[in-house]
């Protein structure tokens, strides 16, 4: 074991020493499993009869990472899945500002601001209103890395199969969305023609709107038509384009047109509920961006692989997380507006010592309310230390007196 990774380990055990996990609920009947500073390996398939026994092994022990399982289990500690006899899972969703797009050109704390955004979607969106969970009966936490979970342990979703967790994040994704069920065409006979075989119908085919009482996505479409009908009648044809990119192959010709035909029926389509008012290939153009931009930009931000995996671990709340030093912190949905990691899941447990260090690189961030820009070996508070030596931004100890010592 290295020395950053003793730092860590005392730490680790200050902070544990302090304070307990949050036990999750029915943990009687969890898996727990954890990672270490001291070992390669994985310990799994653990259960805990009382709060106190996980705690005196995590002080004993000092994991790295700690895990429990989202699923229940008659016999958790058993040594396979077989035996350990699955009897239902929470409801998890797990969103990681690693999967963000663009998030390779993030800092860190730019990477927790735009996912908790994510969370705040989620929630908002579809958690608490389409999907019709309670906000109390849902558990927010922030991952003590780069993410929020939130944790559905109602019994109404504890037997949900992997088929029925998957099309839940199909909806929210908006995987698979038919546009042809948002927008149907709407039929209206034009005329009639006389040929030798009878009459014949002469066919329009026009797309209708979700009405105002329209519900889930739906309603989130017509909402969003709002928004790029206000778009096509006030922006610039160039800036039309790069907003929406399934239209940037568009001539400006065209777009102008769409635009003039599209400001002339803007009351007369929201009001009659129907893009018939438009000519036909500007209703389909209109419908082409709501599929292709505007669909994706109103989903929600998931791992999809999680929420289907009826045996997942995920972290336990009132763990500090090994690659940060950041608490595994349980927030409820009106903390989550104004929540800082940097901030509010540093452990109180790590001090304000000075405490040396040797930066890799240039690094500048916001913590605790202080402003770091930091190179070289150099002094921090030990709470600093933690998040740095944990980043792998720095290590441990001033190398100058590495190389002394070697003398």
């Amino acid at each position: 074991m290295d020395n950053n990774s003793r730092f860590l380990l005392r730490s680790f055990r200050k902070y544990y020493k302090e304070n307990r996990p949050v036990m999750p609920d029915r943990f009687t009947k969890r898996e727990f499993g954890f990672m270490f500073f001291d070992r390669e390996m994985v310990q799994r398939h653990i259960g805990f009869p009382a709060p106190d026994e996980l705690s005196r092994f995590l002080i004993a022990q000092v994991p790295s990472h700690c895990y429990y399982s989202t699923a229940y289990y008659r016999r958790p500690s058993a040594p396979t899945m077989e035996e350990k006899e699955w009897l239902g899972a929470d409801l998890i969703f797990d969103l990681d500002a690693d999967h963000l797009q663009g998030a390779e050109k993030m800092s860190y704390s730019e990477m927790l601001e735009r996912i908790k955004k994510e969370m705040i979607n989620l929630t908002d969106s579809f958690l608490f209103t389409d999907l019709g969970f309670d906000e109390k009966g849902v558990h927010i936490t922030f991952s003590g890395g780069r993410g929020y979970h939130a944790h559905v342990p109602s019994d109404a979703v504890l037997t949900l199969g992997t088929h029925e967790r998957r099309e839940l994040v199909d909806y929210i994704t908006c995987s698979g969305l038919n546009i042809d069920w948002v927008f149907p065409f709407q039929r209206v006979v034009t005329s009639e023609t006389k040929t030798a075989a009878g009459i014949r119908a002469n066919v329009a085919k026009d797309r209708l709107i979700p009405p105002p009482e329209a519900g889930g996505w739906k309603k989130r479409m017509r909402e969003g038509l709002m928004d790029l009908v206000n778009d096509v009648c006030d922006l610039d044809p160039k800036i039309l384009r790069r907003t929406y990119p399934s239209i940037s192959s568009s001539g400006i010709v065209t777009i102008k047109k769409m635009q003039e035909n599209v400001r002339a029926s803007r009351k007369q389509i929201f009001k009659n509920n129907s893009l018939a008012f438009l000519d036909r290939n500007y209703q389909e153009m209109l419908v082409k961006v709501m599929g292709e931009d505007i669909a994706p930009a109103l989903a929600a931000e998931v791992d999809k692989p999680v929420t289907p995996d009826i045996k997942r671990i995920i972290r336990l709340p009132g763990s500090v997380h090994g690659k940060t030093g950041l608490r595994v912190t349980p927030i409820t949905r009106d903390e989550l507006t104004d929540f800082n990691p940097l901030r509010d899941a540093v452990p109180s447990s790590y001090s304000d010592e000075p405490t040396k260090v040797t930066l890799k690189k240039d690094y500048e961030f916001d913590m605790k309310g202080e402003h770091f820009s930091l190179s070289g070996e150099t002094e921090v508070p030990e709470y600093a230390a933690v998040f740095l030596v944990g980043r792998r931004a720095a290590d441990f100890g001033h190398l100058s007196e590495k190389k002394e010592s070697l003398f």
